[in-house]
């Protein structure tokens, strides 16, 4: 009988493309990967890996097996979760990850509450960008992902994963305390023409949302400063260096010298979680996604019940699901139907993780790229 570890080693390292990056995500050592493909050689009696330069490349037996092991990991994680719902049992382990501002400005109070009220629930966070986040749900590194986008330009959802929208965030610009206009209630975006901008790296959904926002707006970006994190967004703007546009999620601290303004028209995101629709039963996810509306921190949006559609309930049954139309993992993406504020939305699952093992197929049982780092 195959043995689900050595499968779920051979699986990484096809979705992964090296033994070192599977290591990574399965939290292993290399040799322990090593190890297990080995004894899948033994135990299927086909050889699944073969020398490539430095790394090692999957053989068409391998590839033929890891594709088997795709389903099965899927099924598994459904029987895993189904099983959990009919003990109705909060616990075992929930790995979750959230962008900076979610990180510092939601969780720590989040996960305090959610393991006041489930101390079997075993809570491990990481901080990640949205784009990463969304690949490691679909891949099954993560079971839960706060992420986020823009009401003016939406983030494609994989299919194979759910969401439920939590909040909406409002950002504000945040300019010099000694500009002309920082004395004003409100200002139209149109009215910082010619001035220069402070951004997060170019890449990024924020320096990418706000490219877009200024040139609908009929505004060139120019950029006299690139920081990731917004408190030293803030800290360039005291120095006189420039604008940013900041959200109010963890936005902590203003500095002296710095005047913060809403915009018209207000800039909005979206602050929603993912999971995989194959795990929408488990009792853990519910809980987390019920405590992160809950405890929403001051100055965010409420997701109302009239426009919600379907919610989260309140206690037992899953999560639900609204079908939404969204892109392969591996194909031409385009963004996720928003649909009614607040609702969740489900993808059929059946190409969730197949889709990622797939992604890096170059013939038939053939992955590029395959190293041992």
């Amino acid at each position: 009988m195959l043995d689900l570890h050595r499968l779920k080693a051979l699986h990484a390292v096809a979705v992964y493309g090296s033994v070192g990056a599977a290591a990574e995500a399965l939290m292993v050592t290399p040799s322990a990967i090593s190890q297990q493909i080995a004894k899948l050689e033994r135990e299927t009696g086909a050889r699944l890996v073969e020398r490539s330069g430095r790394g090692v490349k999957l053989t068409d037996a391998a590839g033929l097996l890891a594709e088997h092991a795709e389903r099965i990991l899927a099924l598994v994680e459904t029987a895993e979760a189904d099983f959990e719902a009919l003990r109705g049992a909060v616990v075992g382990r929930l790995t979750m990850a959230a962008f900076p501002t979610a990180a510092r400005g939601l969780l720590p109070e989040a996960l305090s509450e959610l393991r006041r009220r489930h101390p079997d629930l075993d809570l491990v966070l990481y901080e990640r960008d949205p784009e990463r986040q969304v690949r490691e749900v679909s891949r099954g590194e993560l079971d839960l992902a706060l992420v986020q986008d823009w009401l003016n330009r939406p983030m494609a959802i994989p299919e194979g994963l759910s969401r439920a929208v939590l909040f909406d965030d409002v950002a504000d610009v945040a300019i010099p305390a000694a500009h002309p206009l920082a004395g004003e209630r409100e200002i139209d975006l149109a009215a910082l023409h010619g001035e220069r901008w402070i951004s997060s790296s170019p890449g990024t959904v924020c320096h990418d949302w706000l490219v877009f926002t200024l040139r609908t707006s009929s505004l060139e970006p120019e950029f006299a400063c690139m920081a990731d994190e917004y408190p030293t967004q803030l800290a360039l703007v005291a120095a006189g260096l420039g604008c940013a546009i900041v959200p109010r999620l963890g936005r902590g601290h203003v500095p002296e010298g710095v005047a913060i303004v809403p915009l018209r028209p207000r800039p909005t995101r979206r602050i929603y979680a993912i999971w995989r629709t194959d795990a929408a039963r488990r009792p853990a996810i519910r809980a987390a996604v019920e405590v992160l509306r809950q405890l929403a921190p001051p100055g965010m949006l409420p997701i109302s019940a009239v426009d919600a559609g379907q919610d989260v309930p309140a206690s037992g049954g899953s999560l639900p699901a609204t079908a939404v139309p969204v892109p392969a993992l591996s194909g031409p993406s385009r963004p996720a139907e928003a649909g009614a504020p607040g609702e969740a939305a489900a993808v059929p699952a059946a190409r969730g993780r197949a889709g990622a093992v797939r992604e890096g197929r170059q013939g038939p049982g053939q992955y590029s790229g395959v190293r041992h780092d």
